[in-house]
């Protein structure tokens, strides 16, 4: 181990922030025991090696995460494609419905047509009948009244000619 510098010089900056935080929040929350002072004379950092250590480690484990990241944003642009086209084809079936609704309706129209339809012809023909009916009692009502009318017309002619069979009585000259 290196024997150059105090002990304060040899422990990194970070290691003295850590201390001093864990110090604060020591202060803060119940308090701890302290450091053992064995430990801290032992423990030193070289910033160096600890710069080395990250640059190793961020070498090894960067293209990683990157990779995975490059991953994960094609994996959220495929998603949001996904759902595009998911919302396309849930509009299809909506006008698929919606032409199969208009389809039946379609359908229940021309069943009422065709029954209005035959409606309109029963009328017609109710109508054609009662004319029919109307003429027929008309003329059996002349009919009638020309019968009524001879009868009357029989009937003066017997009152007449018995009026001219009766006996009349002569006149005295």
């Amino acid at each position: 181990m290196e024997a150059e510098g105090t002990e304060d010089e040899r422990l990194s900056p970070p290691y003295n922030e850590l201390n001093q935080q864990s110090e604060d929040l020591g202060s803060a929350q119940d308090p701890e025991p302290p450091p053992d002072p064995v430990l801290e004379e032992k423990m030193y950092i070289d910033r160096r090696a600890v710069d080395r250590l990250a640059d190793g480690l961020l070498s090894h484990y960067l293209p990683d995460l990157q990779n995975s990241k490059r991953v994960l944003q094609e994996l959220t642009q495929n998603q949001v494609i996904l759902l595009d086209t998911l919302d396309q084809e849930v509009t299809k079936f909506r006008d698929c419905n919606a032409l199969l609704d208009l389809n039946s309706l379609f359908t229940e129209a021309k069943i009422y047509h065709n029954k209005l339809l035959n409606i309109r012809k029963e009328m017609i023909m109710l109508h054609e009948k009662t004319t029919k009916l109307k003429k027929k009692t008309l003329k059996m009502q002349q009919q009638k009244q020309k019968d009524l009318l001879e009868k009357e017309q029989q009937k003066e002619k017997e009152l007449e000619r018995e009026r001219q069979l009766t006996a009349k009585p002569a006149k005295r000259t």
